[in-house]
């Protein structure tokens, strides 16, 4: 493929399957999750028959809590479960990507540590929903609870946090049929690790949904105003952190889409969380919810990097956002009880703007790769969609969960008249802000791989295991123009190496320091200008599962630059019909979409059920300006 010399496999080459999991595997992790499934259901049906008092005494001490007194045990116990289970599968996430990149591909799902944290993570969601679901026992909690049976009713929180674990928790099986059909899409942003991060990021909205119903069954009286806002802070915080997962490629330096995806994401996370924090929690709604997903996510990147030692993830900061959504609220305080999606559109316009300079100044101190003039323009376009898609968004939010989204009452018939109108006009807002999201993506997507593009590589100082220098100079030399990066990337030999390129002033560019040769690196030359994407290789490791053999580092060697996918993901399997991924693309979609409904349906449920509760005016009134 790449018109060079090879070497030979060796014996001492590492070999790790590049398809599905060894069914051994598949049959012990089934197992497990068997037993614990049937945990969970021996401890509900203990409680609800009233022979196992474990769950009471749990509830008890959660109830007590500072951040919980005054809510059902049905909210305060699934709730730290929730929390608790959300940043262990966080720090299982940056973990388990760490060592992807680092090491590359896994002997096996169980005999990758980071997949634990992960794993009992997402179930902990799940278990949180079901507890959520089994702990009513002798009440309906809440107006805007399900129906299960004659004397068995379910908080819509519950229901839809044991739907967003679950659907996570789907993603583990799908994904090593994904690899069995299509081998091991080594990307975050394959369909099904997708599903991974969507069910553990959205669980954040079901969340507060539950704690909605608990406010509403208990009364203002009952609940600690300080509490509340640290509870509600710390949940928008970790949505925040949920809607921001989708970026760590980016936060390590390796991301497989062009740049302006990042601006896009950051703005998408920023409108949606920070928007939505603002109007539920009130003044210092915004700032609470960073400095809550500042603490948590640096801290998930101190404990991989620092304490394990495994790689670094850079942080987005939100800080301006905050400031930001904060100076927005202050300034349309006369306007904003009855225009709350006029707050959403301003914000989502500051945050893609104002909000984009700061994280483009950013960038360039703590980012692996940096933002470039090639992409500002293109860039504040796509933060601006993003910023006001999520800005809709978590305005909607906030307002259902303050009562604002007045429907038809449960129940009863949506056509026709003023409350069947306000019931529409949300979903419609709803829809269009994903629709919006869905074209930026889409924009983002379409990239280009330029033909006749050559690459002469010259590597100085090759031993065994590392070489001293290398130089690129590309053919036609119009194939780099200011590029968003241009660099020397080597990973999966143990560690990462990234390089910035430099230019010596005579059409060619150089690396920095030394780069590392031998075992199982694979290093390239990436190179990103406006929606070119392409690479060169350097070197590849043999890979006896893939049947590849070893691209050597030559001392002056004439390669052609090719789709970026044929290198960073050597491991897809060629000549599956385009079809079939497209099938099963749409399928993961279809599902996805299905749970986005299912919340908004749930928090418009919640609202309208806002007047049947015995929460006071302030619960229902927007917070101070």
């Amino acid at each position: 493929m790449f018109d060079e010399p090879v070497h030979l496999l060796t014996p001492a080459q590492e070999y790790r399957p590049a398809g599905g999991a060894a069914l051994e595997q598949v049959a012990i992790a089934t197992g497990l999750a068997l037993v614990l499934a049937a945990i969970l259901v021996g401890l509900g049906y203990g409680h609800r028959t009233g022979r196992l008092p474990l769950l009471d005494r749990l509830g008890a001490l959660a109830e007590r809590s500072p951040l919980t007194r005054g809510l059902p045990i049905w909210v305060a116990l699934p709730s730290a479960l929730a929390l608790v289970s959300l940043v262990t599968a966080l720090l299982g996430m940056y973990w388990d990507i760490s060592l992807h990149i680092s090491r590359g591909r896994d002997e096996g799902p169980l005999a990758n540590i980071a997949h634990y944290p992960i794993l009992f993570g997402l179930f902990g969601i799940f278990g949180a929903g079901i507890l959520a679901i089994m702990l009513p026992r002798s009440e309906r909690p809440g107006p805007a609870a399900i129906r299960i049976s004659d004397d068995w009713y379910a908080p819509v929180g519950g229901v839809l946090l044991a739907g967003s674990g679950l659907y996570a928790l789907l993603g583990f099986p799908l994904d090593d049929v994904w690899h069995r059909i299509f081998g091991q899409d080594v990307t975050l942003w394959g369909p099904t690790h997708l599903m991974l991060l969507g069910g553990a990021g959205l669980s954040l909205v079901a969340m507060t949904v539950l704690e909605r119903e608990g406010a509403l069954a208990a009364g203002d009286a009952q609940v600690s105003p300080v509490g509340q806002f640290i509870r509600r802070g710390m949940t928008m915080g970790g949505l925040l952190i949920g809607l921001s997962v989708f970026q760590a490629e980016f936060d390590f330096g390796v991301p497989q889409f062009r740049m302006v995806h990042q601006p896009l994401l950051i703005a998408l996370a920023a409108g949606c969380a920070l928007v939505a924090a603002r109007w539920w929690l009130g003044r210092g709604g915004a700032l609470f919810a960073v400095g809550f997903y500042i603490v948590v996510r640096g801290g998930v990147s101190v404990v991989v990097g620092g304490v394990i030692g495994e790689l670094w993830a850079a942080v987005p900061l939100y800080l301006a956002e905050a400031l930001l959504v904060e100076l927005v609220a202050a300034y349309l305080a006369g306007d904003r009880r009855s225009r709350p999606l006029a707050f959403g559109v301003v914000s989502g316009l500051a945050i893609g703007t104002v909000g984009f300079a700061c994280e483009y100044a950013w960038s360039g101190l703590v980012m692996p790769l940096p933002w470039t003039p090639d992409m500002v323009v293109e860039g504040v376009l796509m933060a601006c969609a993003g910023g006001v898609a999520g800005g809709v968004a978590g305005a909607l939010l906030g307002m259902g969960l303050t009562g604002r989204l007045r429907g038809p009452a449960l129940g009863g018939s949506a056509a026709g008249g003023a409350d069947g109108r306000r019931a529409v006009v949300p979903g419609v807002l709803f829809a269009g802000s994903v629709a919006l999201l869905a074209v930026a993506l889409t924009n983002g997507l379409a990239t280009t791989v330029p033909e006749g593009v050559r690459a002469e590589l010259t590597v100085a100082g090759i031993a065994p295991i590392s070489a001293d220098s290398a130089q690129v100079r590309f053919t036609p030399a119009s194939a780099v123009d200011d590029p968003a990066w241009l660099q020397l990337t080597g990973w999966q030999g143990g560690d990462l190496h990234l390089d910035r390129l430099e230019p010596t002033g005579d059409g060619a560019w150089r690396t920095t320091r030394p780069l590392p040769l031998g075992g199982n690196w694979k290093l390239l030359v990436r190179l990103h200008d406006g929606r070119t994407m392409t690479a060169v290789p350097l070197y590849l490791a043999a890979d006896p599962a893939l049947n590849a053999p070893e691209l050597p580092a030559e001392a002056s060697a004439t390669r052609d630059a090719v789709h970026e996918q044929l290198i960073l993901q050597r491991e897809l399997k060629q000549g599956v019909p385009g079809w079939v991924w497209g099938a099963a693309s749409l399928l993961v979609l279809l599902c996805t979409l299905a749970l986005l409904a299912a919340l908004a349906w749930g928090v418009g449920r919640v609202s309208g059920s806002s007047g049947h509760g015995s929460q006071t005016a302030r619960e229902t009134a927007p917070p101070a300006g």
